[in-house]
């Protein structure tokens, strides 16, 4: 009989259309586009705060959750989760919005401080550690201005290309991750540039 490994991949955002297309919202953004690449199907929830899919890969089970709280209560619909499903902090990876990175950079990492992220303060104050890994997906800081403001507005004609390049290689990043385990996907994916990527496929079209 094979073992069975059960994995919780989260995405963090806020609920409402009105946030959909907000910098905020790239963890949303990611888990969908990992749940069409996985062939995810809808399930329901367990509770009304979240929104639940699940996919089989190879001995894996996954289970993709976007809360559907506010962003600083992101941790409820975690913790529910896990205690349902049995999981540890280490079988749990959290996807979220990032200022300190550039745009067009995505980072794994094990665990760590939340780095001011309020939902990854809620989901560190409900699992009770830190150690969990988690995908950063860049989008740069405000040249001027606060940084609420930043995360809450939408995306820019020049940022659309490069944030779907970088959903797309966070979704590869995560199914290489549940492939070959953390550190591969570290390996693979931490010094990912979406210029460089871009720099790549033009090369490619040119040469055929």
């Amino acid at each position: 009989m094979v073992a069975v490994s059960v994995r919780l991949i989260t995405g963090l955002g806020n609920p409402g259309w009105h946030y959909r297309e907000t910098r905020h919202n790239v963890g949303f953004l990611v888990v969908d586009r990992l749940a069409e690449d996985l062939g995810a199907v809808p399930l329901a929830a367990p509770a009304p705060e979240m929104l639940l899919r699940r996919a089989v890969v190879g001995d894996q089970v996954i289970y993709l959750v976007k809360p559907m709280t506010w962003m600083n209560r992101s941790g409820d619909a975690v913790s529910v989760m896990t205690e349902r499903l049995g999981v540890d902090p280490g079988q749990v990876l959290v996807i979220y919005d990032c200022l300190d990175l550039p745009l067009g950079r995505i980072r794994l990492r094990q665990g760590g401080s939340s780095g001011g992220h309020r939902g990854v303060e809620s989901v560190i104050r409900e699992l009770g550690t830190d150690q969990f890994p988690r995908l950063r997906v860049g989008i740069g800081r405000p040249e001027s201005g606060a940084g609420i403001d930043y995360v809450l507005a939408g995306w820019t004609a020049a940022e659309v290309p490069v944030i779907g390049q970088s959903v797309m290689a966070a979704s590869a990043a995560v199914r290489l991750y549940l492939a070959d385990g953390l550190p591969a996907a570290m390996n693979r994916y931490n010094g990912w540039t979406a210029a460089a990527d871009s720099a790549m496929t033009t090369q490619g079209e040119t040469e055929s």
